[in-house]
């Protein structure tokens, strides 16, 4: 009834609701222009600089895997790649590409980690929420997965510089006191080798206290002959001798010898035997097939020779 007996009034509210809307806009601006703006700003901001990142870490990684790496990573060459044996036989590369690849993915992971951490943040920063508390928070979180995930760290650490210094890769025999065999995987947190007898270890990096690599660049075959007190010593030594230049003259061993196999002569002389000593510096994983092939010459050798001797297993 008022609103009939007075239209005027009405016509007047009418014509004020409007003008309150931007009123309400300019009282809200911060809230509803400014802040979404200045949260738009840091996500893509945020996601530019990851894609960017990525990519150089992406373009480091290929880098590596063809060789180019740049001097601040030089610990991510390989050293046995400046044997061009070791580099035709295409573990090099191998290597190369897993060690590359997984630090790159370590890189990447951390880096997202760090500009999700940042923008979220500034985006709390944004809406002036205190971050004391939340910070102190974190630091009780982190205190606590550090003491409980002591060990997952240590074999973290472990790994990344196993791959950095290029200890040992795929495809290396190698001796880590509680395991001998052939390298099948590494990763971040264990090594998965492989014995003789077809065992798989899996070994914690961070347990690892001395690696002994047998397939680094080249590798020595020694080979202590025993000939019994008595026996013809300079007729064993020609035998020995004789084997040893056979196997270098022989094409089809040639690929695996660096170097013509020597005979330094008596090792060591005891009641019951005279030790002589051979030896030949071959390519890695090589060792084992050539000495096999050397006790066999040697062998046939001291029976043409008439010499006894018990040769080593």
């Amino acid at each position: 009834m008022e609103l009939l007996a007075n239209p005027a009034a009405g016509a007047g509210s009418a014509q004020s609701a409007p003008a309150a809307v931007p009123a309400y806009w300019h009282q809200h601006a911060a809230l509803l222009i400014t802040k979404p703006l200045q949260l738009l700003s840091i996500l893509v901001v945020a996601l530019v600089v990851r894609a960017l990142v990525h990519r150089w870490i992406n373009r480091l990684s290929a880098a590596s895997v063809a060789g180019r790496v740049p001097a601040i990573l030089s610990p991510l060459t390989d050293r046995a790649g400046t044997l061009p044996f070791w580099e035709s036989s295409g573990q090099v590369s191998e290597r190369r590409k897993q060690r590359a690849d997984t630090i790159a993915s370590v890189l990447r992971s951390a880096v997202s980690f760090l500009i999700l951490v940042t923008a979220l943040l500034l985006a709390l920063q944004t809406f002036e929420i205190n971050l004391a508390p939340f910070v102190a928070g974190t630091s009780l979180v982190g205190v606590a997965l550090g003491f409980g995930a002591q060990n997952i760290i240590k074999d973290f650490l472990a790994g990344m510089f196993l791959m950095l210094e290029d200890q040992y890769g795929v495809g290396d025999v190698i001796d880590v006191k509680e395991a001998t065999g052939t390298v099948e995987a590494v990763g971040l947190r264990t090594t998965r080798l492989r014995d003789v007898e077809g065992v798989a270890w899996y070994v914690r990096n961070g347990e690892i206290v001395r690696v002994g690599n047998m397939s680094q660049q080249y590798a020595q075959v020694v080979l202590d002959v025993p000939v019994g007190v008595g026996q013809d010593v300079p007729a064993a030594h020609a035998a020995l001798t004789a084997a040893a230049a056979d196997l270098y003259a022989d094409q089809a061993w040639q690929p695996s010898l660096l170097a013509a196999p020597e005979v330094l002569g008596i090792e060591r002389l005891g009641r019951e035997e005279t030790v002589l000593r051979l030896v030949a510096r071959v390519k890695p994983l090589e060792q084992w097939r050539v000495a096999r092939e050397l006790r066999a010459r040697i062998r046939a050798n001291l029976d043409s020779a008439g010499v006894d001797s018990a040769l080593p297993g």
